[in-house]
């Protein structure tokens, strides 16, 4: 496997990817993600508050709605207060599993945003909280950040796959959580490992690319998917567009009507729809910053709710 944009960020070695790469990825694996739901028209408005009072909490998406990598997008952080004034009901659906959920409010500290510890819910949440129905009692070798130390992983065995004293051939199952230090070569490696003996394969970040402050990043989905193509082996992903992050963020908002605001048609907005909910696709800040969104929504069928440049 090769990347067309061999370009790294000014914070990691991570593989980027072009849009145009991106979406071409999304759209071939378009059979393995939930159905869309039936074609609308999007309403157009200029920011959040517009249409606020249709209603009563709000699922935000992080990377490309809140903040571009480590950087808060101007105005998130005045649109949370004003919606908090507003009695509006908010959680924090994001794929980013690299971290725990207290380091993720540390971050949208840093970054001035107010966000409480119960309304962070995190792909790396979900999966851990349903790695129990994928394989009872195995010892997991976690692709994941550095110095993870998986304090967040209760009743699981996990260490680092990457530490020089771990055994691939001993671990009984993989959980990708970050592709921070993963590289070709390792996926080599592990496609090899997974076709000589299958193994469960677990992805706690569906996403394929995230946006930050160089470009789109390499994330979990995209090498569980190709992963998926060179050994046959299917892997359980958790975090949008899978429902089980939709039932989790839901679990104790109490009845009303929610809207799911993303910046990707295939995670935020396609997972919102399979779950009941209102779509709402940001476009200035995350996958299509600077694109023309309508020629992406005709393509993909993939048709959000509502579209506004930025919160």
């Amino acid at each position: 496997m090769s990347f067309p944009d061999r370009r790294m960020t000014a914070a990691s070695a991570v593989p980027m990817l072009p849009l145009a790469e991106a979406w071409a990825r999304y759209e071939a694996i378009r059979d393995r993600l939930p159905a869309a739901g039936a074609p609308g028209r999007t309403r157009q408005v200029a920011g959040l508050l517009d249409v606020a009072d249709e209603f009563d909490g709000f699922l935000f998406d992080s990377f490309g709605v809140l903040n571009v990598g480590e950087t808060a997008i101007p105005g998130a952080a005045e649109c949370l207060t004003a919606l908090r004034r507003m009695g509006k009901r908010i959680r924090i659906l994001t794929n980013a599993a690299s971290y725990t959920g207290d380091a993720a409010l540390a971050k949208y500290r840093r970054m001035n945003l107010d966000v409480a510890r119960d309304e962070i819910v995190s792909s790396r949440d979900v999966t851990l909280a349903h790695l129990g129905s994928v394989a009872q009692g195995l010892r997991w070798g976690a692709i994941a950040a550095e110095d993870d130390c998986f304090a967040d992983a209760v009743g699981h065995a996990m260490v680092d796959l990457l530490d020089p004293g771990v055994s691939w051939d001993a671990v009984e199952g993989f959980v990708f959580l970050s592709s921070a230090r993963w590289t070709v070569p390792l996926q080599d490696r592990l496609a090899e490992a997974l076709m000589r003996r299958p193994r469960p394969a677990v992805i706690g970040n569906p996403d394929l690319v995230a946006p930050r402050e160089g470009g789109l990043t390499v994330e979990p989905g995209f090498w569980a998917h190709d992963l998926q193509d060179r050994t046959g082996i299917v892997p359980r992903f958790f975090g949008k567009p899978y429902p089980e992050a939709f039932e989790i963020a839901l679990s104790d908002m109490g009845p009303g009507r929610y809207a799911m605001i993303g910046d990707t048609l295939h995670t935020d907005i396609l997972g919102g729809q399979a779950a009941g909910l209102a779509t709402i696709l940001v476009t200035d800040h995350g996958l299509f910053a600077g694109q023309d969104t309508a020629p992406f929504i005709a393509a993909s069928g993939i048709v959000p709710d509502i579209a506004l440049p930025s919160i």
